[in-house]
């Protein structure tokens, strides 16, 4: 939220300072986002960031009109349509939600700061703010240079962000050896994982190693079968990192397919996509350590404090 602080902060100074007509006149601004149903909580916290964020501007040229979406297409575009025609707003903050785009076409004439991280299949008067996947790996693509990580490979699920992410590699140009498209199935995703890890012929050069030193005359060969015991692989591997590129249980489901197959976080490093809101991530001592782009923690924690401090002491009202 604090980012979409920022990004509210610079729409709506942009808005101040580019348009003449604001010497003399107020400028509608619109907000449609979920402020009842599944998704009420994230569309109120958005409704209290931009308040926050027109309280630091501090202007009385700029009316905020926010409204409910419900998370539904034709809610938000009968909504957005009502904003327009009868209060002349031409700039909405919102949708939230990528599918909620999909009729806002119909009104040209209106641009949309869409909050959704989706850069494609947008209609052209939709502006993409949220945080994307190309930003997120052009921040990857920097700390792979400045770690001097030259065989990075890429785990992308099999699904509708897939392409989102293939454009974005594409895009920033960012240099891996190979990327893998992986099944969600649990079951599948374990047997992928082993092939891309080359996790059986390792296995198998501990076997065989096992029953060299057996056969060996070394003096000291059931100290060497003992210490070799205790191993689950043997042979190096040909990455340095890993970005797996999605979120959630998934995200763990692949991690810990990756740990299965004996490659520790110890030798290579765990990257990841935007995740410093999942706690339960950090708890994950095996993984750790693991690097994902992120917020300023310390511009959250403030943010926080000011956020609750304003929910505390302001009584939120709703036009709808």
């Amino acid at each position: 939220m604090k980012t979409l602080i920022k990004i509210f902060y610079f729409y709506l100074t942009s808005i101040l300072l580019l348009t003449p007509a604001l010497s003399t006149e107020r400028v509608k601004i619109g907000l449609i986002v979920p402020l009842t149903g599944e998704y009420k909580e994230i569309g109120l916290s958005i409704l209290n960031s931009t308040r926050m964020a027109l309280n630091s501007i501090n202007s009385s040229k700029i009316e905020l009109l926010p409204r409910d979406t419900k998370s539904d297409p034709k809610v938000t575009l009968k909504v957005s349509k009502d904003l327009f025609e009868n209060h002349g707003v031409r700039i909405i903050i919102g949708p939230l939600f990528n599918e909620n785009n999909i009729y806002l076409n119909k009104l040209p004439d209106i641009t949309f700061l869409s909050l959704s991280n989706k850069l494609q299949n947008i209609p052209a008067n939709v502006i993409s703010a949220g945080v994307n996947a190309y930003s997120q790996i052009k921040t990857i693509k920097k700390f792979l240079e400045s770690e001097d990580l030259k065989k990075t490979i890429f785990l992308i699920p099999n699904t509708s962000f897939k392409d989102e992410i293939e454009n974005a590699i594409d895009k920033t140009n960012i240099k891996i050896k190979n990327k893998y498209i992986y099944d969600t199935e649990p079951t599948l995703l374990t047997s992928q994982i082993e092939q891309i890890t080359k996790y059986k012929q390792r296995k198998q050069n501990l076997i065989d190693e096992i029953k060299r030193v057996e056969n060996s005359s070394d003096d000291n060969k059931e100290k060497i079968v003992d210490k070799l015991k205790m191993k689950d692989t043997i042979g190096g591997i040909n990455f340095d990192s890993v970005v797996i590129a999605d979120f959630d249980q998934n995200l763990k489901s692949v991690a810990t397919s990756l740990l299965y197959t004996d490659i520790s976080s110890e030798r290579i490093k765990y990257i990841c996509l935007n995740q410093w809101f999942d706690k339960t991530l950090l708890k994950e001592t095996s993984l750790q350590p693991i690097y994902f782009p992120s917020i300023n923690k310390k511009n959250y924690e403030s943010f926080v404090i000011d956020y609750k401090k304003n929910l505390i002491m302001s009584q939120i009202r709703f036009l709808f």
